[in-house]
């Protein structure tokens, strides 16, 4: 992965390899921009103030190794991208203006997607983590999530009738809350419908009777045009002697005709002549009909026009300008739908009620199945936990879940009770903590000390890789808290954990860092104005002189360094390996 002007980072290459990465650094060193930078390669949020000062932008760009049939590689190649010798590159640019673009196999990509491709490749644990897992809320989503099917079965069928009550339950409230709104619109509707059905519009009928009256009304006018084109084209018997189209035509038609076998384009004019007549012959026939058909009748005039006026009330109540006739039907045709739904009301409450006393019946067995599975799951889950507490230092603590039904009146019928109940089911769920023999277990907000709290969180994490499984795992300190022996067996348990996927750890305990395969350092200059920070591998010397730091805070301490030395051999002895796997 490189890093390029993203917080304290000037241009740092973060090389991780399979198994155990350790990440270290002093305190504003830049080990959380490692962090960050992983975060906006698999989608996370792009803030503008990550940009370094001065620079315009910053980009994270990583190479993923993918195995073939991997779902990331698959849904990559979906996407439109290239893998590169079965690795995926990936890009994401931040700039100063807080624009982002994502970059995925040589294509441009929603981040989305990068979100998408981070839920099939990394999972990612920090102290942010161990706060949101504190609520019981998450508790409960982190025991569904380890119960897999057996949970998520029951859950899916639970949720689709719980929003199917919802429904049915918010459309009977609405029914007889408002009830007497729901009379006062029927009534409104009905007087509506029925004074539309009254007057029986045509679609169109407004449009038609429009012309029709503008042609009543101006009947004279129309009748002496069409008489005086028509003696224009035809003549006038009246005047033997005047002059008209038809005539002149035929004129020039005898004109041609002596002479149109000599030349074949005169020809042609000579039958374009003949069309003319024709058409001037035709014109002047309709003209002569439309003149004697059309007749100036005030009654019916009269009566046009009233019922125009009874069109426009109508139009102007029930539909727009220019919708007319056509959207008053449409409207008494919904309106009549509304009606009849409105007037079925005394039914409609019958029928939803029965639907709402079966679904409530029905989401009660389903509540029931629901939470015995997850009590069956809490079981094992709890086991599981409390056997990686033997193995973080904990030995004789107790890991248990507290699952639990809160009465309600106006709830669910479960088993007997009437509880409360909401999306999720009727269970109440909460880890509780006995550390020690003799101790009441009590939630591990309130029964764990920080350092306790942070190998319950790891517990709880090694679980979920296991049941779970991602390629790579990144533990953003959630060794807080942590020191002295506790410390060294949660380094030998994230080894034992790399043995299986890889394994990204920043942390700031030497105990912990001294079981990592890799260990890289975010180092720190400054050339008195400008800090940058990088990222380096660490060969063996280095990583005596690192631990060093990180124990005695002096590098060079002799005691400090022969303090690392044991570290380093203690995490490569063979007994590392059988002790992680006892």
């Amino acid at each position: 992965m490189r890093i390029r002007a993203l917080g304290v980072i000037d241009d740092a290459v973060v090389e991780l390899s399979p198994g155990f990465t350790a990440v270290t650094g002093e305190t504003g060193a830049g080990k959380t921009m490692v962090v960050t930078s992983l975060g906006l390669l698999l989608g996370g949020r792009a803030d503008p103030a990550l940009v370094r000062n001065g620079a315009g932008r910053a980009v994270v760009e990583g190479r993923i190794t993918l195995a073939d049939g991997d779902p990331a590689a698959v849904r990559a190649v979906e996407a439109g991208a290239e893998l590169d010798d079965g690795a995926l590159l990936v890009s994401r640019t931040v700039s100063a203006e807080g624009r982002s673009r994502a970059h995925v196999g040589g294509r441009s990509v929603p981040v989305g997607l990068l979100g998408e491709l981070g839920e099939d490749l990394i999972a990612v644990h920090g102290q942010t983590d161990q706060q949101r897992l504190l609520k019981p809320s998450r508790q409960r989503g982190a025991l569904d999530r380890y119960a897999g099917a057996a949970v998520a079965g029951p859950l899916e069928r639970y949720q689709a009738v719980h929003r199917r009550l919802r429904e049915v339950s918010a459309t009977l409230e609405e029914i007889t809350t408002r009830a007497r709104e729901r009379a006062q619109e029927a009534d409104l509707l009905r007087f509506g419908v029925e004074e539309v059905a009254a007057a029986e519009p045509q679609s169109g009928e407004d449009a038609a009777l429009a012309a029709e009256a503008e042609r009543l009304g101006h009947a004279d006018a129309l009748a002496s045009a069409a008489t005086l084109a028509h003696g224009a084209l035809a003549g006038d018997p009246a005047e033997p002697d005047s002059v008209d189209a038809g005539t002149l035509v035929a004129q020039a038609r005898r004109a041609l005709d002596a002479v149109r076998s000599h030349d074949p384009r005169l020809s042609a004019l000579a039958d374009r002549l003949d069309e003319v007549g024709y058409l001037l012959s035709d014109v002047a026939a309709d003209l002569a009909g439309y003149a004697d058909g059309l007749d100036a009748d005030p009654v019916r005039l009269a009566a046009v026009e009233e019922r125009r006026a009874v069109l426009t009330h109508l139009v102007r109540k029930y539909a727009t300008p220019d919708g007319g006739t056509a959207e008053v039907l449409r409207w008494a045709e919904a309106s009549a739908a509304r009606l009849a739904e409105l007037e079925g009301d005394d039914d409609r409450v019958g029928e939803l009620t029965a639907e709402q006393q079966a679904l409530r019946a029905e989401l009660g067995g389903l509540a029931a199945e629901l939470s015995a599975a997850r009590r069956a799951a809490a079981g094992r889950f709890a086991e599981a936990v409390t056997a990686e507490l033997t193995e973080l230092a904990m030995p004789h603590a107790r890991v248990s879940f507290a699952i639990a039904q809160t009465d309600d009146p106006a709830g669910l019928e479960v088993d007997g009770r009437t509880v409360a109940f909401g999306s999720h089911g009727v269970d109440e769920v909460e880890v509780l903590l006995a550390p020690h023999p003799g101790a009441p277990p009590r939630p591990i907000a309130k029964g764990a000390s920080g350092g306790e709290l942070s190998r319950v969180m790891l517990a709880v994490e090694v679980v979920f890789a296991d049941a779970d499984p991602v390629p790579t795992y990144l533990f953003d300190e959630v060794d807080a808290g942590v020191g002295g022996k506790a410390a060294v067996e949660i380094g030998r348990r994230l080894a034992k954990l790399a043995e299986s996927a890889q394994v990204v750890v920043v942390t700031h305990l030497p105990q912990v860092a001294a079981f990592a395969d890799r260990h890289l350092v975010v180092e720190k200059t400054s050339d008195g104005t400008v800090t940058r920070s990088g990222v380096k591998v660490l060969d063996d010397a280095e990583r005596v002189r690192e631990l060093s730091r990180m124990l005695a805070g002096l590098e060079d301490s002799e005691l400090g360094r022969a303090h690392a030395e044991e570290l380093l051999a203690a995490a490569r002895s063979p007994q590392r390996h059988n002790r992680a796997a006892s």
